[in-house]
């Protein structure tokens, strides 16, 4: 190897440290992204969301969503607060915040099932309930948009049950908070 070539292996290192020390401070957005710690605030700028991102710092359900939440459902007072709270989600439609509660098992985490095919539960069902009028929803899925029966074994609709909103939730269970 000459000299010419000693000197250029240093030369390249040194391209390739400075190059990568670039990449590296341009990548850098944790810094730099807006944070939020009020949930009205948070939707207005995030426009949709199914669940709140890391640019929402606040609490996971903030008392402001639950308050009205309780109210609108008319669930008690005397309903413990953290019972309460766990089983809150909140999510944002259209800059606008929505809560739902598990409460009374609904399916607040899951999209609607539209799908009108039959799933596993409402066969094993129909097989061992050949003339149910009613599939159950252990059975059906808690998220179905449709009552089902069977007939003759065959699972079947009988009629849809529930509506979805734009982001394909049931409806009826969402409430929007206003603040």
């Amino acid at each position: 190897m000459n000299i010419k070539s000693l000197l250029i292996i240093p030369v390249l290192l040194l391209g390739l440290g400075v190059v990568s020390c670039n990449q590296s401070s341009e990548t850098k957005t944790g810094e730099d992204q807006k944070t939020f710690e009020n949930p009205f605030e948070y939707c207005k700028a995030v426009g949709s969301v199914d669940m709140p991102g890391s640019e929402y710092v606040g609490p996971k359900v903030p008392e402001s969503i639950t308050e009205k939440l309780r109210k609108d459902m008319g669930v008690a007072e005397s309903m413990p607060a953290e019972m309460f709270n766990d089983g809150t989600s909140w999510r944002c439609m259209d800059g606008n915040v929505y809560a739902c509660n598990v409460g009374a098992n609904l399916p607040c985490q899951e999209k609607a099932d539209v799908s009108k095919e039959p799933n596993d539960g409402m066969l094993n069902y129909c097989g061992e309930n050949p003339d149910a009028e009613v599939i159950p929803m252990f059975a059906s899925g808690r998220a179905t948009v449709y009552e089902w029966k069977c007939d003759n074994g065959t699972p079947e609709i009988v009629k849809q049950i529930a509506k979805t909103d734009k982001a394909g939730y049931i409806k009826d269970i969402w409430y929007e908070i206003t603040p």
